[in-house]
C-alpha cells in the first residue's frame, strides 16, 4: 500500500516544459507548464536552444511544486520520444538528468517511460479509464502522428507497436505552416482554431490514404498555395482541420478493424482541436469505435503522465482509487 505522500512528473518535450505533483489517491496537486520562446516568424527552436529553455526553466517551476511536508515517494519521467531501441532527443535530457540527480539525492524510485506513454497515460488519468488490456493510441502532434497498438504485458507494462503514421509531414506540422503562412505566431495551433470557427464552408483539400499511412504534404502545400492566392483564410484554416480529420478518420477506422480493438485514445496536442475531435467521434461512433478524448489541457504536452505512471509503478500497476 503506497503510503500518504506524493509523486513528481518531470517532463521536458520540444516546446513545453512541465512538472507536477499527484497524490497517492491519483489527485492532482501541482501543475506547472512553460511553453519554450519561439522568435516571431520561425517555424520552431533547434534541439541546442530548447535544452537552454529547459534548463533556465525547470528550476522554476519546480520551485513551485510545494510538498508542504509531505514525503516524496517517487519521480516519473519522460527519458526519450518514442519506445524504440534508437529513439533519442537532447531535449529530454534536461528532465531526466534532474530527476535523476532528485532520485539519487532524495534516496526515491525513479520510473522512467516514453513521451508518448506519458501522453497515453496523462489521457487516461484526465479521462479516469483504467488502463485496459488493449487500445489503440492515436498521437497527434508536430512531431508525430502516429497509430499506436497499446498492449498490456504480464509485468503490467504497456508495448506500444505502431500500426500507422504520416508518411511525410505530422498533422501538426502542417498546421503550424499554414499558421505561420498566414501571419499567426508559432505554435499556431490554437490561433488557427479560433479562425476556423468564423467559418462554415471549408476549403476542399485532396488526401491520401492506405490502410494505416496517410500523406498530408500534398494538402499542406495546396492550403499554402490558396492563401498565396487569397482565399479565405478562415475557410482555408477550417478545410485545413477537416482534412487531418478525415485522414485520421479513415487510417484509425482501418486500423481498429484489422486488430479488432474497439476503444481509441486520442492524445497529442493537435487531439485538443475541438473540430478533429467532433468529426472523429461522429465518424468512429458509426463504425462502433469508442474514443476518448481528454481534458484539453492534459492532451497538451505536460506531466502529468508521468506522476500518473509513477502512481501506478508504486501501486504495482493497479488503480483503485476511481
Amino acid at each position: 500500500m503506497v503510503s500518504e505522500g506524493l509523486v513528481l512528473g518531470i517532463d521536458t518535450s520540444c516546446y513545453t516544459t512541465s512538472a507536477c505533483l499527484m497524490d497517492s489517491r491519483g489527485g492532482l496537486v501541482a501543475d506547472e507548464r512553460r511553453l519554450l520562446t519561439v522568435r516571431p516568424g520561425r517555424r520552431g527552436l533547434a534541439q541546442s536552444e530548447m535544452v537552454f529553455q529547459h534548463t533556465r526553466n525547470l528550476p522554476d517551476l519546480l520551485e513551485r511544486c510545494q510538498l508542504d511536508g509531505r514525503p516524496l515517494l517517487a519521480i516519473g519521467v519522460s527519458s526519450k520520444p518514442r519506445p524504440l531501441a534508437d529513439s533519442y532527443m537532447p531535449a529530454f535530457l534536461a528532465g531526466l538528468g534532474t530527476a535523476r540527480s532528485l532520485a539519487h539525492l532524495l534516496q526515491v524510485p525513479l520510473h522512467r517511460l516514453t513521451h508518448q506513454h506519458n501522453h497515453m497515460f496523462a489521457g487516461l488519468w484526465s479521462a479516469r479509464v483504467l488502463p485496459p488490456e488493449k487500445l489503440l493510441v492515436v498521437h497527434v502532434s508536430g512531431g508525430t502522428t502516429d497509430l499506436l497498438l497499446a498492449e498490456r504485458t504480464p509485468s503490467g507494462q504497456y508495448t506500444l507497436l505502431p500500426q500507422g503514421t504520416s508518411i511525410d509531414l505530422h498533422a501538426g506540422q502542417m498546421i503550424d505552416r499554414v499558421g505561420v503562412a498566414m501571419g499567426l505566431a508559432f505554435s499556431a495551433g490554437a490561433a488557427l482554431e479560433e479562425i476556423a470557427r468564423k467559418s462554415t464552408q471549408p476549403y476542399e483539400l485532396p488526401f491520401w490514404t492506405q490502410e494505416g499511412n496517410m500523406s498530408l504534404s500534398g494538402p499542406a502545400t495546396k492550403a499554402l498555395r490558396a492563401i498565396e492566392k487569397g482565399e479565405d483564410p478562415a475557410a482555408v484554416a477550417l478545410g485545413t482541420e477537416r482534412v487531418i480529420a478525415r485522414a485520421l478518420g479513415k487510417t484509425i477506422s482501418f486500423v481498429c478493424g484489422k486488430n479488432a480493438v474497439p476503444d481509441v485514445l486520442f492524445v497529442g496536442g493537435v487531439s485538443a482541436n475541438e473540430e478533429i475531435r467532433g468529426y472523429l467521434r461522429r465518424v468512429l461512433n458509426d463504425k462502433g469505435i469508442h474514443l476518448i478524448t481528454p481534458d484539453p489541457r492534459y492532451s497538451v504536452d505536460g506531466a502529468v503522465g508521468c506522476a500518473f505512471y509513477a502512481l501506478l509503478e508504486e501501486r504495482g500497476m493497479t488503480c483503485d482509487f476511481w
